[in-house]
């Protein structure tokens, strides 16, 4: 298998949960095309708030929203502002997409979780962005990649491998470079294994991120 098969997709059902969890008879497209809209919107809101991912979890008429977040107190406000906002920001976004593509199903209602991520360096998706940000500052990418493979393996992982891959530090040829520490065995399922790949927009054009962390077996 090595790094042909998504580690995540791998592992569901036995070691993590999908982040989409309804079930749907006739609008099948329409609701997963809701999803992604939902999913990329949220992603895109609240980018600064440290967002690892947006769980969706649909009944009859609501849906509820798993928000994962490093720093909830951005997302919460004072006195609950932030989550009355992003509600209504949220109701407003389904609204009008469910006008356009499916004007028969009623408005549901919104419910939003914050859970709170207690270990951002052992978050897959958090590191992916610590490490694009700091390329789009351009900053060397040798001490990029040892500094965040160090803090990930100083906060208990049992194994990281952080690869790029693009016109690194600007060079005219593209080329791959990764570090590794530790054991990442991409074939074990009962070992937990999440994965992350978000691209790095730099000047030049885009430098790929892919990080892998082992946490251990479950």
């Amino acid at each position: 298998m090595g790094n042909k098969v998504n580690p995540i997709a791998h592992r569901l059902g036995a070691i993590f949960d999908w982040q989409s969890r309804w079930f749907s008879g006739r609008n099948y497209k329409e609701t997963l095309a809701e999803d992604i809209l939902i999913r990329k919107s949220v992603m895109e809101k609240l980018k600064n708030s440290g967002i690892a991912r947006c769980e969706i979890e649909r009944s009859i008429n609501s849906i509820k929203l798993y928000l994962h977040v490093s720093k909830p107190g951005m997302v919460i406000g004072r006195g609950g502002a932030g989550i009355e906002e992003l509600k209504k920001y949220m109701t407003d976004l389904i609204r009008s997409y469910r006008m356009k593509h499916m004007p028969k199903s009623p408005q549901p209602k919104i419910d939003l979780r914050i859970e709170p991520v207690k270990e951002p360096n052992l978050d897959a998706m958090l590191v992916a962005k610590n490490v694009s940000d700091q390329l789009a500052r351009r900053l060397p990418f040798k001490r990029v990649l040892v500094q965040n493979a160090e803090r990930v393996m100083a906060s208990g992982a049992k194994g990281v491998k952080i690869a790029l891959s693009g016109r690194i530090a600007g060079a005219e040829i593209a080329r791959r470079e990764k570090i590794h520490l530790g054991t990442v065995p991409l074939s074990t399922i009962r070992e937990q294994v999440t994965y992350a790949s978000i691209p790095s927009l730099t000047k030049r054009g885009y430098i790929g991120v892919k990080v892998w962390i082992n946490l251990g077996e479950k």
